[in-house]
């Protein structure tokens, strides 16, 4: 029976060839600890951050009569949706593949974030009374969004790199949408899912690490150009979502900055602005992050 698994070479100089670096992975941790803390830096502790924060949330009542029945029904089946696809993948990866190593430690990683989630939001104080007419009670980290982004973050860890940047791109536009419900829903800021998209980058990061270590074997890459999952234009279309993002958004607050400035809807796009940037630059990242470590491999 013929093996049709990527060429592994035994001995010392193949353990050598296959090790996977470890700082890039330590330093996406790293900054997503920092994108944490700055995110309830600005947002909670400074009143422009506060202002900018709670208008966003007022401001999403106009989206919410609109749309807040759609995005609410996406909401309510978040929970069963998001456990549902994240085991029925993780399942058939091991069962198929025998990736059972991948498996536990995406498994690991995704229950990690949404513990983080959940210390975190009881463990922060209530939200400082610094002249903003803003409910006390801190309600960040975002639950809802940690738990798609950690079920989008555990498909993307399992499966083979040719599939990971449609993974990726796929999983991150998932986590946004729920994102963006919570805000549209009045169920939480924005600054709720950033924090809940950074908590998730962290333990992904980590975890990428050792599934790229104890992987070597199917962690190879054939190309972008062998299969459609693994195209570049999945990479270059989250940068490009993130950056013309964060160009609309710095205009937008821009305009709504003058002294006579008037908004009704300004502050929610901006808001809506921010989660696109942080979830499509994090995404945009995420496949860089674990698409080069495996050419660098490939190569060797």
């Amino acid at each position: 029976m013929k093996n049709h698994a990527a060429p592994h070479r035994s001995g010392p100089h193949s353990r050598a060839a296959s090790r996977i670096a470890a700082w890039p992975f330590f330093s996406a941790a790293f900054i997503s600890l920092v994108g944490m803390a700055l995110s309830y830096r600005f947002f909670i502790t400074t009143t422009s951050g506060q202002f900018i924060d709670e208008s966003a949330l007022v401001e999403a009542e106009a989206a919410r009569q609109r749309i807040g029945i759609q995005t609410a029904q996406v909401l309510d089946s978040l929970p069963v949706t998001s456990l549902v696809i994240a085991a029925l993948v993780v399942l058939f990866v091991t069962l198929a593949r025998r990736r059972w190593k991948a498996a536990g430690f995406a498994i690991v990683a995704m229950a990690a974030a949404n513990l983080s989630t959940q210390v975190i939001k009881a463990g922060l104080p209530d939200r400082p009374n610094l002249g903003v007419n803003t409910l006390a009670l801190n309600s960040l980290p975002s639950g809802h969004t940690t738990l798609a982004a950690s079920a989008a973050a555990a498909v993307f860890l399992v499966v083979s790199p040719r599939w990971r940047p449609a993974a990726g791109f796929v999983g991150g536009s998932y986590a946004l949408v729920v994102g963006i419900s919570t805000l549209i829903n009045q169920w939480h800021r924005p600054s709720d899912v950033l924090a809940a998209f950074f908590i998730v980058a962290f333990w992904t990061a980590l975890a990428a690490l050792v599934v790229m270590r104890t992987g070597p074997k199917w962690n190879v890459w054939l190309g972008s150009d062998m299969h459609w999952a693994s195209a570049r234009w999945w990479t270059v279309l989250a940068g490009l979502l993130a950056l013309l993002a964060g160009v609309a958004t710095a205009l937008i607050l821009r305009s709504v900055s003058g002294p006579d400035a008037v908004s009704t809807t300004s502050y929610f796009l901006i808001g809506l602005g921010q989660i696109v940037v942080v979830g499509y630059g994090l995404t945009f990242a995420g496949i860089l992050l674990l698409t080069l470590a495996v050419r660098r491999r490939s190569r060797r």
